[in-house]
């Protein structure tokens, strides 16, 4: 038998599913190969290892599975072993805002305190990437936190950022409160999808003041509400981030007395050494970042 198939059929055995296997898989590898692969294990074999739809394992496929579980669940055990005790790998879950703004800076650092570091990372809004958690697809998530995790999960509130409008420079827009003293607001909104809490905040907002100012153009991404402000569609909903370089023609227009937006990290249970190293990594550039706003007389 080819080890690796077999080692496909571990993660599909473990996680219910190709799909799922695909997404924890710690290397890249579409989900037609894994597919394809499978299938021709079972062909070697002559046996139908698991039914699609619904998930589950047949006889034969609970017999193999048992069987392959000791060697390719302990990997990481005796690796963690060789390396000093230290698992090497680690599975993070971050909103966009958090993998753009936060991780790249972070990862590099801590690749340099753990050589050998592998790092799988996923995105989602908050509702998904507790999920994830849930589901034990990730270690540790950071995200917006909205409101106490469900049971068996654990947050932490880090940091609080304000909530922001993005203009283009040339705008005569230079106070927000000039939008709300208008009788219709003209200029397209541009946000995240109405179910992310900085739109939620916004709104609720918004609906406090009188005011009915509605997205205009639904962003899939915060980076894109950025781009699409620089190309002159509209006025953007995002968050101000102490030290972030915008685009040359783009510009901020606080929001006072906005809610702001939280963000933490969630984990489940009792994380692994790596995961405690970086969620103490996280808390160490939360107070940075608490600093420079503070500093930049930047109030949530």
């Amino acid at each position: 038998m080819n080890v690796h198939h077999l080692e496909l059929f571990y993660y599909v055995g473990r996680h219910g599913g190709i799909a799922a296997a695909v997404r924890n898989i710690p290397y890249g590898i579409q989900q037609p190969a894994v597919s394809a692969q499978i299938a021709q294990l079972e062909e070697f074999l002559g046996v139908t290892l698991f039914h699609r739809r619904p998930f589950a394992l047949t006889k034969e496929g609970e017999k193999l599975y048992q069987f392959i579980l000791p060697f390719f669940s302990n990997l990481d055990q005796i690796g963690a072993e060789l390396q000093g005790g230290q698992v090497r790998h680690i599975r993070i879950g971050a909103s966009t805002i958090v993998l753009r703004d936060h991780l790249p800076g972070l990862i590099r650092d801590m690749k340099q305190k753990f050589p050998g570091l592998r790092i799988s990372l996923r995105d989602g809004y908050p509702g998904q990437l507790t999920e994830l958690l849930l589901a034990e697809e990730v270690d540790l998530v950071a995200t917006v936190i909205e409101n106490k995790p469900p049971a068996g999960l654990r947050s932490e509130k880090l940091v609080e950022l304000p909530l922001v409008l993005l203009v283009e420079k040339s705008s005569r827009v230079t106070a927000a409160q000039q939008l709300w003293q208008r009788d219709k607001i003209d200029e397209p909104l541009i946000c995240l999808p109405p179910g992310e809490t900085m739109c939620k905040l916004f709104q609720q907002k918004l609906a406090a003041l009188g005011v009915d100012w509605f997205p205009s153009i639904e962003a899939s991404a915060a980076d894109m509400v950025e781009t699409y402000v620089a190309g002159g569609l509209g006025i953007g909903l995002s968050v101000g981030v102490p030290g972030r370089q915008l685009a040359d023609n783009v510009r901020v227009v606080p929001l006072p007395d906005f809610p702001g937006v939280v963000l933490g990290v969630m984990w489940r249970g009792k994380i692994s050494p790596m995961a405690n190293a970086f969620l103490e990594e996280f808390r160490v550039r939360a107070k940075r970042l608490t600093l420079l706003r503070d500093a930049r007389g930047v109030s949530p």
